[in-house]
């Protein structure tokens, strides 16, 4: 095979799995039932960069041993033990105040609205632009997607 060849079929190689890679990064979970703490490394010994409260939703990078590096919903990376993550799954508004309806549409009366940082619940999956999500006070609703960041 010619080398011009080979560097071309290794480039697509490279984009393929590149491509598979960032499809598996989408990967949301919680963190469990008590506050943990973000590093900036691996390690304990990492300087220690904040305090993420129970229940917040992150998205998992990747996992290197008995951690997990995540982005939070401002965007922001660092690293926690993996052991303090959750499946379970809250999502985080993020616009300053997201109505929620009683159907998935506009149309439909609102029902309680969220502030920004409210956590709520996902109930089943997005469908259409819209999230069926529960409030910790046990109202239901649907929610636009644009306005929540965990899913």
């Amino acid at each position: 095979m010619k080398p011009q060849k080979q560097i071309l079929l290794l480039m697509l190689a490279g984009c393929l799995y590149a491509q598979n890679s960032v499809a598996a990064v989408l990967e949301f979970k919680n963190v469990g039932d008590n506050p943990v703490i973000l590093y900036d490394a691996p390690s304990v010994r990492g300087q220690k960069l904040f305090v993420a409260p129970r229940g917040m939703p992150v998205e998992v990078l990747i996992s290197y041993g008995n951690w997990s590096k995540v982005r939070d919903a401002a965007g922001d990376l660092s690293w926690l033990e993996s052991a303090q993550l959750v499946n379970r799954h809250s999502i985080l508004v993020r616009s300053l105040n997201a109505k929620i309806y009683s159907a998935a549409n506009d149309a439909s009366d609102v029902v309680f609205s969220a502030d920004k940082g409210v956590l709520l619940e996902f109930i089943s999956p997005p469908s259409g632009g819209w999230l069926k999500v529960q409030h910790r006070d046990g109202e239901t609703g649907y929610v636009r997607l644009s306005d929540v960041w965990g899913i």
